[in-house]
């Protein structure tokens, strides 16, 4: 082979990338010590985009089409080397191509239990689990952030830290929303779009988007389950004096039609029956309630802390400063500690309603004041 030959076989006259794989986000095209002609063509393909590196700098980046390469359309790389304008002679540089169509129906799921605060039950963990979607929408911020120098970048590089990227952000969520469990479970789609707008806003740093978020299930334990169907039971049964009064016409009618039985010993079972009705009434009856002053949460009357904001009520005869929190006279005008009035009341904006304290939310209709 002759010099001449051997030098035009160490320039390359057309660079491109035929994706023949369903999991590759980055391919380095192979140089293998060659150089790149001016005038050479580089073929971007749809859902592609081609990134031009110098020395570890990225530098010009093409869009989807057919490249004639010139100074014109390398700009940063014709500053980087001082390029003057109409230079024709063989440079060299690293070419990267960027997949940016969607990878989709990517499973995640919740390894660990997410513990949330609930209302209905109180402290719960919950697991959870679906699919989600994403792309590269800023193949340079991408190459910047995760790529680095390898050959090529496959999804299963990524997926578990976007994996655990999304539950950390549902579970925040979740903690966030106050939302029951039982409302979460049955507003998956709505939690869909908050969790996912969060999520872009986390994904976008990264240079990609999510395209798609799919929340499957939300389960519970087994004794949240089980607490579930027997409160679903005490709905269909209605007010425990009709239920009572069901179980003791069903003992009557038995009794009836068995008339060689023991009907002393149906008496006792019913007035049992009758007494235990009692008890399950009573002990179904509500219990005396009180506000918290800070979140407005409705709270057992011999509560110390509140179960929402975990504001620590007084001791009798004592109430805490509205600015400065020091505990104070429950007939105080004004704090000693920090000297401003107790006097303390903004109006909600949605409602109308007055609210005293420190709160955040109105305690009338929940607006963020």
């Amino acid at each position: 082979m002759g010099l001449f030959s051997f030098i035009k076989g160490q320039l390359l006259k057309s660079l491109e990338w035929t994706d023949d794989s369903k999991n590759t986000l980055v391919y380095k095209y192979p140089m293998d010590g060659r150089q790149i002609m001016m005038g050479s063509k580089l073929t971007v393909r749809e859902s592609q985009k081609a990134v031009f590196v110098n020395k570890g700098k990225l530098a010009d980046v093409f869009e989807p089409g057919m490249h004639t390469l010139t100074t014109s359309n390398l700009p940063f790389l014709t500053k980087m080397f001082n390029w003057a304008y109409g230079f024709n002679s063989p440079f060299y540089a690293d070419v990267y191509f960027v997949n940016t169509k969607q990878f989709t129906n990517i499973k995640w799921g919740t390894s660990n239990p997410i513990t949330m605060r609930d209302k209905d039950f109180g402290t719960i963990r919950i697991r959870s689990y679906g699919t989600y979607a994403f792309r590269v929408s800023d193949a340079a911020v991408f190459l910047k952030e995760l790529f680095g120098t390898n050959s090529t970048f496959k999804t299963e590089d990524i997926t578990n830290y976007l994996k655990s990227m999304l539950v950390a952000c549902i579970s925040d969520a979740i903690a966030e929303s106050k939302i029951s469990a039982l409302d979460l479970a049955c507003n998956l789609l709505e939690f869909n779009q908050v969790a996912q707008g969060r999520l872009n806003t986390e994904f976008a740093k990264l240079g990609l988007e999510l395209t798609n978020l799919v929340i499957e299930n939300i389960s519970f334990p087994e004794e949240v389950e089980k607490a579930i169907d027997t409160r679903s039971s005490m709905g269909v049964m209605g007010d425990m004096d009709t239920y009572v009064k069901y179980q003791a016409a069903n003992a009557m009618r038995e009794g009836a039609q068995n008339p060689n039985g023991n009907m002393a010993g149906m008496g006792i079972g019913l007035g049992s029956g009758m007494a235990m009705g009692t008890v399950i009434t009573e002990s179904f009856k509500a219990a005396p309630k009180k506000d918290c002053p800070n979140c407005g949460a409705s709270l057992n009357e011999k509560a110390k802390f509140c179960t929402e904001c975990g504001y620590k009520f007084t001791v009798a005869g004592k109430k805490k400063c509205v600015h400065c929190n020091a505990e104070i006279s429950a007939k105080a005008k004004f704090c000693p500690d920090c000297g401003k009035s107790q006097n303390v009341k903004r109006v909600c904006k949605k409602c109308g309603a007055e609210n005293s304290g420190v709160g955040k939310f109105c305690v009338e209709c929940g607006e963020k004041l």
